[in-house]
């Protein structure tokens, strides 16, 4: 397909996803085939051990569009978004987890919010509680705000969701954000949003609808105190103009 046809790019970052990928494509493809777009799927391999890899390239001859990319080693998740991202030919780039968590029905909403001029529109789960069908557990979502209050007062950013793995950018005009990105794994969502809003791009908050994955592979202990020190890591590099 030639670049100029295609409308949206859906970029799927994966580490060891061969159970969860082909229900998800499945999924995801059943939703492109019922929208007038021109459309690609990108699922970025993170070094997988479980043959990911081989799996989105079999998968490719199934799927039209689908292109996997492969990162070599583990980098992260953010650096396979970046990675996605910056290969993407969409006028649009919508990253989605691949559990989809976030169900791809719900990038409708995220498009409709796009169309009225919005650069970055970021699903949430904290606009409409009501919208959430399975939560995490109390601690996780104790933990998740109180990340949410750090990320408000390290980025000076206003809005209540960063995390949500569903979000959708104007490929042309978040290019340099991605370009520049330098946080790899579970932080780089505010580095991009707080990048946007220091480009005085447009973002638009949107609820949608969620479920908690029991397998989410997000560890409080290991995983909190990094993306913390990944937000304080974020602001050095603002002062020290590493983001130029």
């Amino acid at each position: 397909m030639n670049s100029l046809d295609i409308d949206l790019s859906i970029v799927i970052p994966a580490y060891n996803e061969t159970r969860r990928l082909p229900q998800s494509l499945e999924r995801i493809y059943a939703w492109l085939r019922s929208q007038p777009l021109g459309w690609e799927v990108i699922v970025v391999d993170d070094g997988s051990t479980d043959g990911t890899l081989e799996l989105a390239r079999q998968l490719a001859e199934r799927y039209p569009n689908l292109r996997p990319l492969a990162n070599g080693r583990n980098r992260g998740k953010g650096y396979s978004v970046r990675h996605g991202a910056l290969e993407a030919r969409g006028r649009a780039v919508l990253f989605t987890d691949a559990d989809l968590s976030a169900p791809i029905e719900e990038a409708g909403k995220l498009m409709a919010a796009a169309r009225e001029g919005y650069a970055v529109v970021v699903g949430s789960r904290a606009v409409d509680p009501s919208l959430i069908e399975i939560h995490q557990s109390a601690v996780r979502e104790l933990a998740g705000k109180i990340f949410h209050l750090l990320v408000r007062l390290l980025t000076g950013l206003s809005l209540q969701d960063t995390q949500c793995g569903f979000k959708l950018f104007d490929r042309e005009a978040t290019r340099p954000i991605f370009e520049r990105q330098k946080i790899e794994r579970f932080a780089f969502d505010p580095e991009v949003l707080f990048l946007a809003k220091k480009q005085g791009l447009r973002i638009a908050e949107v609820g949608v609808r969620w479920s908690h994955d029991a397998e989410s592979r997000v560890s409080l202990l290991r995983d909190g105190w990094r993306m913390f020190l990944e937000l304080v890591r974020m602001r050095w590099n603002w002062f020290r103009g590493r983001y130029r």
